[in-house]
């Protein structure tokens, strides 16, 4: 199987790193075993960035290798230590690659040596409990999770930079006018689509130093998509001119030097773009005698069109210095024109979900989706193995407002909650009315709210009721029976002298 040399297409999978996760730990040392929190941050992933590189001329090292990933974060560790930030992944790509997404929407245009596009962003790192803590949050046991990099799939297309381009039929000479102009070395043959690839020769004419490149099998239909023009005509949309490259000494039947300058500016037409760009004719192979005359022919008729023609030879070289200072001076007038590109840093940031920042709340056949960029991250930095965490994000939606959202729009206790992209949804039963905020006491990594209410708080709770009212000379005891029914104070009840009530509520112990 060949082996390409020029690769000006390829589709490119890039993921970013992973966060690292944070740390739940309590410091420790003798005679303080119960120090505080010190759970340390873990570190951002590592971006995938595209950057410019004058050395770069081809895509073929994405052709090869086309899935690229960055580093990981780190996670963090006790002790207040942080993870490590994930190396970012610098891709270098030619000047002029213009990227794309996977709906082929033009993400961005790559001009100028250094510019940057961050095309997939790193995860966040999660937070330890120590950065989780607060005055009512003194001691977490839970931390935050990493958040995923950004994973997709873009395809890099490069536009040849060049400052003058050359079309024209197969053979009529355009490799070997580069080869006399410049020192480039192109394969020259004396048969058709001799040159399969886009050539580009550096020109120095006086003080001006521009680019020449060739758009190899042009014919007529090759905007429809025949010969190979439809494929390299893109690498001439970024010339300052065109340079039509005529043969006059074509032997083809029914070819003349008008009829081809002609349908080759039919299909520049079809392909569109190029209308406000300069013309330069050259009419090669004049040292042939029969190129000489057809040349000498056709000249005042090019002429009378407006168009600068000149009478070239790229084998014997004549008139090709004339035609170089003429194209030099094109390149001068384009780029006193030009506004100064500097290099840019673009960060590419992938499309929002649909509420944006906040959030939106849709009812659909599945439950109640919402979807927004911060209760998605949230999600995503949840660990929900621990029921502290699982609070602690319930306290973040409803700070948010997605509960009272959520009621308003018509939700009941028992509804389905979606949160996220309908493909990865993370799932909830809606049960409206939970407290934020504080911090309950339990065993650590749990939370009560999300368990059921003991017998004994209930008790208590119906006691607190009665007891508003209780009747005169009535005390706490005699409510608590009353609540009980006749059966609770007969064994272990508050009348049993071995019964001990202030497992459950010490506060019975008043009026006894």
């Amino acid at each position: 199987m060949a082996v390409p040399t020029f690769v000006d297409r390829v589709t490119l999978h890039v993921a970013a790193g992973r966060g690292g996760n944070g740390v739940a730990s309590v410091h420790r040392e003798k005679f303080k075993p119960l120090g505080g929190p010190d759970g340390g941050n873990g570190g951002p992933g590592g971006s995938v960035i595209l950057r410019v590189d004058p050395n770069v001329t081809t895509l073929l090292d994405y052709h090869h290798s086309p899935k690229r990933r960055a580093e990981h974060g780190g996670h963090g560790a006790g002790a207040h230590r942080n993870g490590a930030h994930g190396s970012d992944l610098v891709l270098p790509v030619p000047d002029g690659t213009v990227v794309r997404g996977e709906d082929g929407e033009v993400l961005a245009d790559m001009v100028g040596a250094g510019t940057e596009m961050v095309i997939a962003q790193g995860g966040r790192g999660g937070l330890g409990n120590a950065a989780l803590a607060s005055a009512k949050r003194k001691a977490p046991g839970f931390a935050l999770l990493g958040e995923p990099g950004d994973e997709l799939a873009i395809s890099l297309e490069l536009k040849v930079v060049a400052d003058i381009g050359l079309v024209g039929f197969p053979s009529a000479g355009k490799s070997s006018l580069i080869a006399a102009m410049s020192r480039a070395r192109p394969k020259i043959a004396d048969y058709p689509f001799t040159t399969l690839v886009p050539n580009l020769g550096v020109v120095t004419a006086g003080d001006t130093v521009f680019t020449v490149a060739d758009v190899p099998g042009l014919i007529e239909g090759a905007s429809e998509g025949r010969g190979l023009g439809h494929d390299f005509l893109r690498h001439i949309e970024r010339c300052a001119a065109l340079v039509h490259v005529i043969d006059t000494a074509s032997i083809e039947p029914g070819r003349n030097p008008v009829d081809d300058l002609d349908v080759i500016e039919n299909e520049l037409a079809r392909y569109g773009g190029l209308e406000d760009r300069p013309r330069l004719v050259a009419l090669n192979k004049v040292d042939v005698p029969d190129g000489s005359d057809i040349a000498d022919m056709v000249v005042e008729d090019l002429q009378a069109r407006g168009l600068d023609v000149h009478l070239v030879s790229a084998a014997s070289g004549v008139g090709v210095r004339e035609l170089t200072f003429a194209m030099a001076r094109i390149v001068q007038e384009a780029r006193a024109a030009r506004p100064v590109v500097e290099a840019t840093r673009i960060v590419l940031r992938p499309g929002g979900a649909d509420g944006g920042d906040e959030f939106t709340v849709k009812e659909t056949g599945e439950g109640w989706r919402v979807r927004g960029t911060k209760p998605e991250r949230w999600v995503r930095q949840t660990d929900f193995s621990n029921d502290e965490a699982v609070g602690f994000l319930a306290d973040r939606l409803n700070r948010l407002g997605v509960e009272e959202k959520l009621v308003a729009m018509g939700a009941v206790e028992g509804d389905t909650v979606l949160i996220g992209h309908p493909d990865n949804a993370v799932v909830f039963d809606f049960k409206p009315g939970i407290d934020a905020g504080a911090e309950m006491l339990g065993r650590r990594g749990e939370d009560q709210r999300f368990t059921e209410e003991r017998p004994a708080a209930s008790r208590r709770r119906a006691i607190d009721e009665g007891f508003g009212d209780r009747a005169e000379g009535e005390a706490r005891a005699d409510v608590a029976r009353r609540v009980d029914g006749p059966t609770s104070y007969e064994i272990g009840g508050a009348d049993d002298p071995d019964a001990d009530w202030s497992e459950d509520d010490p506060s019975l112990g008043e009026g006894r």
